[in-house]
């Protein structure tokens, strides 16, 4: 059987746009953002893909077995994280491949920053 290489092209986050947004965007975004990891198990799936090197990116099913919780939720709370911009998928064939937003963790700090301190 041949193993499948997943790569989770990248989008980085662009911190360069925090400085061209106004506070009050920043805020939205942020809020958007916070509202992915509001979650125990949405943090704990961030935590799982942050920490996977590149060329072990989580299928969904790897994330269903290490959560105690039914797929459905898992796949809930997957959708939220995607949703919100915390996670991207690629699909191949019948597996989803999951992996973190780069730069997506500077680019929360940088929103709070702005957010917090104003212009």
């Amino acid at each position: 059987m041949k193993k499948v290489k997943f790569t989770c092209e990248s989008n980085p986050m662009d911190l360069k746009e925090i400085g061209k947004m106004s506070v009050d965007a920043c805020k939205k975004r942020l809020a958007e953002l916070s509202k992915g990891l509001a979650h125990p198990v949405r943090v704990e799936i961030v935590r799982m893909l942050e920490n996977k090197p590149p060329e072990q990116r989580c299928v969904c099913g790897d994330i269903v077995n290490a959560i105690p919780l039914a797929q459905s939720s898992v796949s809930q709370h997957l959708k939220v994280l995607k949703e919100t911009g915390w996670i991207q998928g690629e699909i191949n064939g019948p597996c989803v491949c999951y992996c973190t937003v780069e730069g997506n963790f500077e680019y929360y700090l940088a929103l709070m920053k702005r957010s917090f301190q104003g212009e």
